[in-house]
């Protein structure tokens, strides 16, 4: 039998400076190779292809494998991800089990006995196989027995909550709440809404900026999961009738995950929000922002001067915290001072100064803000410019020396002076200090494993308003079609519209003048911005988003 070095050597797909270290004809040279994947001298998929090859069984890939429904009932979720294996098939009587390690004689055990069938294994890359036992062993099938369970017991004994800390797994409500929240973050849900009907307690997920139900609850279990959460969260549970804010940290996969807390009186009790703040996927690269190139080198050029002011500006949910904290995470150096004011603070980042506003004690942002300058920064993050004094306060800062971040809730970038001005700001201060307007919205991207190219005539393109040269062939367009890889959607991610204007020497002077933000726009635009709309059709050209998802975001 070859080794895995030999067949990699082979394919040609291990560098000749690695070779010393590794026993090359050594058939138990696995751990050695294994360390190469770790190190990202080859890859998984290299590496699963190379023990296929080796063991003379078949690879396949799941992403869009037809996987039989009555294979996977054959073994348990709990066996499948503790053998790292996955049944896809039954073929000739035998049962078709998709593995990392073919040699595990021990799953192989496992599942004949428990399938009480042959087993003929194959071989699938690691991440794509905990990919697919994640898919097709969700926790619905769970959290819909639990409800079933809860509805029969209908009993006050069946919501015991247990404490914060409780690590009684077993109660019907703890169960409940875990098994939501840790399905949430297996979706890449952004947000976990929970919310009592007259007869029910329905649960939605928003995933990729759209809600989705997942499910229906009854509603005797209402207050039992609602105290479950308000008692992680910190939050009275004796006070049902005003808002509370609250913040829960679970461990899901061997990491820790932030979740922030709102609760709303209802007509039928308190609706609960969690926003889920992962960040273990998120870059802090500006790049990934994928900003347009005109619109990255004027950005760029603002973030990179000594002081004045920037804003991110767009409804809640557009992204601007990250685009904030990305900023920050490029501009933040060890000679650099960099303090924060928050509510809350979502991302917790190392070398920064993060302050959380707390009303109740007299923080608020005015208050730290004014302390905060006491405290020689030299880059001030705002979390949000709510009243007139945070903004005066903001932009005689922008103009002492300070660069200052913030975010502001307007429609498009030139709303933003008029925004300031309405606030009671001087024109004149405000055309000096802002530097920088960013507008932003949230698209879905396109699954590229399964979008398709769309057909279009010039006709719907122009009734779509649209902009193209008619003396060119019609830009390329694509669809959402979908496949097992977006569950169906046509999309996978999201990925952010921008409009960056830049405050010129003309913009500053109609900001003096109280120029409309209609006046402002259309100068900003011969000036060079690219609007929303604009920035968003040459996303859809690139093949990054669909025409109908650029109409749903951008007006």
């Amino acid at each position: 039998m070859p080794s895995l070095t030999e067949i990699l050597i082979l394919h040609g797909l291990l560098p000749i400076e690695h070779l010393d270290s590794l026993a090359v004809g050594d058939p138990a040279d696995e751990k050695a190779v294994r360390a190469l994947v770790d190190s990202a001298v080859i890859t998984e998929l290299q590496f699963a292809r190379a023990r296929a090859e080796q063991a003379g069984l078949p690879f396949v890939e799941l992403i869009d494998y037809p996987v039989d429904r009555l294979a996977i009932s054959k073994v348990t979720a709990a066996v499948c991800r503790r053998h790292e294996i996955l049944p896809i098939a039954i073929e000739d009587g035998r049962l078709v089990l998709a593995m990392v390690d073919p040699g595990n004689v021990f799953a192989l055990d496992d599942v004949g006995e428990a399938a009480r069938m042959r087993v003929a294994p194959v071989v699938a890359e690691r991440g794509d196989l905990l990919a697919a036992i994640t898919r097709h062993h969700r926790a619905d099938d769970e959290l819909s027995n639990l409800t079933t369970t809860l509805e029969e017991e209908n009993a006050p004994e069946a919501v015991t909550m247990g404490g914060p800390e409780s690590t009684d797994d077993s109660a019907p409500i703890v169960r409940f709440v875990n098994l939501l929240v840790s399905q949430a973050i297996q979706d890449l849900a952004s947000d976990i809404h929970i919310e009592p009907g007259e007869h029910s307690l329905r649960v939605r997920y928003r995933i990729d900026g759209v809600l989705h139900e997942m499910q229906t609850a009854p509603k005797n279990i209402q207050n039992g999961v609602i105290s479950r959460l308000k008692i992680m969260s910190d939050i009275d549970i004796a006070e049902r009738r005003k808002p509370q804010d609250g913040r829960m940290t679970v461990r899901h996969a061997g990491r820790q995950i932030d979740l922030r807390v709102a609760t709303l009186p209802t007509v039928w009790g308190e609706k609960v929000v969690m926003r889920i703040l992962d960040n273990s996927n998120t870059t802090l690269d500006v790049r990934a922002l994928a900003l347009l190139e005109h619109n990255f080198e004027a950005y760029q050029t603002s973030y990179s001067k000594p002081y004045g002011m920037i804003l991110i500006t767009g409804p809640t949910g557009s992204g601007k915290s990250t685009t904030l904290y990305t900023t920050l995470g490029a501009v933040a150096r060890p000679e650099i001072n960099v303090i924060t004011v928050e509510d809350p603070v979502e991302y917790r980042m190392a070398g920064i100064n993060q302050v959380q506003v707390n009303p109740k004690a007299g923080l608020t942002f005015a208050s730290a803000l004014r302390s905060i300058l006491r405290s020689d920064p030299d880059v001030v993050l705002l979390g949000e410019i709510r009243d007139h004094e945070t903004a005066q306060i903001a932009i005689e800062a922008s103009l002492t020396g300070h660069l200052v971040l913030s975010t502001l809730h307007t429609n498009d970038a030139p709303s933003a002076i008029t925004r300031l001005t309405e606030m009671d700001i001087e024109p004149f201060l405000v055309g000096s200090a802002l530097d920088c307007v960013v507008a932003q919205r949230l698209a879905r991207r396109l699954c590229d494993r399964c979008k398709a190219p769309a057909e279009h005539d010039s006709e719907q393109l122009a009734r779509l308003r649209f902009t193209f040269d008619p003396g060119q062939p019609l830009p390329q367009t694509f669809l959402p079609v979908g496949c097992a890889h977006c569950s169906k959607t046509g999309y996978r991610g999201r990925i952010a519209v921008h409009e960056v204007m830049t405050v010129t020497e003309e913009i500053e002077r109609m900001a003096v003048a109280r120029a409309s933000s209609s006046e402002i726009g259309r100068t900003a635009r011969e000036q060079g911005m690219i609007t929303l709309r604009e920035d968003g059709w040459m996303k859809v050209q690139m093949g990054l988003t669909s025409i109908e998802e650029i109409l749903r975001v951008v007006a």
